[in-house]
């Protein structure tokens, strides 16, 4: 079983850092997974901002749906895929089946023969959002955590820029 590792935390909290560093302990060049899609200036700020920090020991796949496809064309070398929560927001938004993306993906993690590192968002420490797409985004990507984790030999929490390691 090769190591899959999940890095959660709120926003801010330091886990693409951790999860970038923790992927390059795995042997370099390191494939990184791209959920994000740049829809405004703003978020295509936030990914150059990603893109300059991590430098030339990265190879970049960027893949906003089809993360499955994308871990199986790059394995072989040590992936980090940032992050299941946009991927998941993708896949809503797109009117895909979140459910039937999440269980395949938790069937395929097992299968690569190079480490995975997943990043994503704990959205549930909030309050309660006051309209339906919100709430039910964050109960699935409560659930799709819990699935991901569940498989994974690893979970780290990143708070104020710390890993706390929960399993």
């Amino acid at each position: 079983m090769t190591q899959t590792i999940l890095i959660t935390g709120g926003a801010r909290s330091g886990k693409s850092a951790i999860a970038e560093a923790r992927t390059l302990q795995f042997g370099r060049p390191a494939v990184y997974i791209a959920t994000a899609q740049a829809f405004d200036t703003e978020m295509e700020n936030r990914i150059a901002l990603h893109q300059e920090r991590r430098g030339a020991e990265w190879r970049t796949h960027a893949e906003p749906l089809d993360l499955i496809g994308a871990l199986r064309a790059t394995d072989g070398a040590p992936r980090l895929v940032d992050c299941l929560t946009l991927w998941l927001t993708n896949l809503m938004l797109g009117g895909h089946d979140w459910q039937a993306a999440g269980r395949e993906l938790v069937a395929c993690l097992p299968q690569q023969s190079a480490p995975v590192v997943l990043v994503t968002n704990e959205v549930g420490a909030g309050i309660v959002p006051e309209n339906k797409l919100a709430r039910e985004f964050r109960d699935a990507a409560g659930l799709l955590n819990q699935w991901v984790a569940g498989v994974a030999c690893e979970v780290t929490f990143a708070v104020a820029g710390l890993p706390l390691k929960v399993k």
